[in-house]
This record gives C-alpha cells, sequence and structure tokens, in this order.
C-alpha cells in the first residue's frame, strides 16, 4: 500500500503535466524544502523514532532540454518514542548528508511546473540519549549512503519565485536497531525486520527562488 501511494504521487505529477503546454523554461535556482518525516518498512525504526523535520536547501541548474543538475545538504531529526521502549529514553537522531541531483524539472503552463528527480550523497548520523550517556556513551555516530527519490509540484508566483509541494522518499545505508538508543535488547523484533534499511516518506513544502528569472513562450513574463 505505502509503495502504491508513492507511485501514485509520480504517476500523477507525470500525467497531470503531459496535458499541459510549455511556458516557462527555467535555469539556475536556489531551493528551500522542509518537510514532515515519516519512517517505514524497518519495524522497530517505525515504533521507536518519531521524525521531527526534515530541511534540504539545494542549487540546481536546468538546462534547455529541461535536464537538472543540483548540489545540496539533507537534514533530518527523529526523537525517541519514551513510550515505545520498556524504560524512557529521552534523546534523538541527527542525521546530515551532502547530495548531488539528478533530475527533470519543466514548466507546463504559466505557472504549474514539475521537479522530479533523485538525491544522492553520503551523510553522517549522530544518536545522542539520556541512555546512551548513563553507559558513558555520549553518541553513537554511523557513515552510510543516502538516497532519496523526490517529486515537486511546483505553482509559480512571479518570474523569480515560486512554490512546491514535495513527497520523498528516503534511503539511509544503515539498519536501525534498538540498542542504537541504548535500549539492551532487540524488543522482540526478529533478524529480518532488525536487517531492512532505514527508509521514510517525507511530505512538504519548499521556495524556490531563480537567479535568472524565466523565459515565457508566451511573452507574459520578461
Amino acid at each position: 500500500m505505502r509503495k502504491q501511494i508513492i507511485l501514485f504521487f509520480f504517476t500523477s505529477a507525470i500525467g497531470i503535466s503531459s496535458l499541459l503546454s510549455q511556458a516557462i523554461d527555467p535555469d539556475d535556482s536556489f531551493t528551500i524544502e522542509l518537510g514532515l518525516p515519516n519512517s517505514f518498512v524497518n519495524k522497530p525504526f517505525m515504533s521507536i523514532m518519531q521524525g521531527l523535520v526534515a530541511v534540504s536547501p539545494l542549487y540546481q541548474y536546468t538546462l534547455k532540454n529541461h535536464l537538472s543538475f543540483g548540489l545540496g545538504l539533507h537534514y533530518t531529526y527523529f526523537a525517541v518514542n519514551e513510550f515505545r521502549v520498556p524504560s524512557k529514553v529521552y534523546g534523538g537522531m541527527h542525521t546530515i548528508a551532502g547530495f548531488a541531483k539528478f533530475g527533470h524539472e519543466k514548466f507546463w503552463t504559466e505557472r504549474f511546473g514539475t521537479d522530479i528527480g533523485i538525491k544522492f550523497g553520503y551523510g553522517q548520523t549522530i544518536i545522542s540519549t539520556d541512555a546512551l550517556k548513563e553507559d558513558g556513551i555520549f553518541f553513537k555516530r554511523m557513515n552510510a549512503p543516502y538516497l532519496e527519490p523526490i517529486i515537486g509540484l511546483v505553482l509559480a508566483s512571479d518570474v523569480a519565485s515560486s512554490f512546491r509541494f514535495t513527497v520523498g522518499y528516503a534511503f539511509y545505508g544503515f539498519s536501525y536497531r534498538p540498542w542504537l538508543i541504548g535500549v539492551d535488547s532487540n524488543l522482540g523484533y526478529d533478524a529480518a525486520e532488525l536487517n531492512k534499511l532505514s527508509s521514510f516518506l517525507t511530505v512538504g513544502f519548499g521556495y524556490t527562488h531563480y537567479f535568472n528569472g524565466k523565459k515565457s513562450s508566451s511573452g507574459d513574463w520578461e
């Protein structure tokens, strides 16, 4: 069901945009995305960690054929849900990653566009909780690849600005285990669940500034 929801967003955007005609050509731009991450797949990750924020600033350049290339940063914070562990644990998980983005960005009318792509990079995750500190461990740190297919439905507000609704599905290259937060057991999860990669769906909004404006084929915006 979750995979079907993600597929629906991607296919719907492509289907809608194919019915519209091109009007605006973006070039270089800066985008900042803000969203709410929701953990998936790895059951202990889904149960124990609660996503609070995901932020991604991005510089992007789009060619005349609408292929786009970008560089950016990715940050998320997941807090420990203290009610999902045998004894209350307070703290959370910070992840920051640098990434490159490859995709397709195009305006199909004067106002509406799509930005579909994939982010891939490498990140560092730091987990810090009171339970770890009680054991003499200030934090646990992991380095792992980061991958995130993402789609943005874009609405231009003027020649240099637009707002977007975004949906992304991120994968971190490590498996979440309860003992990473200082819990002494696997809490009854079997090995198959513990070995699944940490992943999450992010739904949010973004703002884009176009440095050189946009060129309209209709001539309405210059």
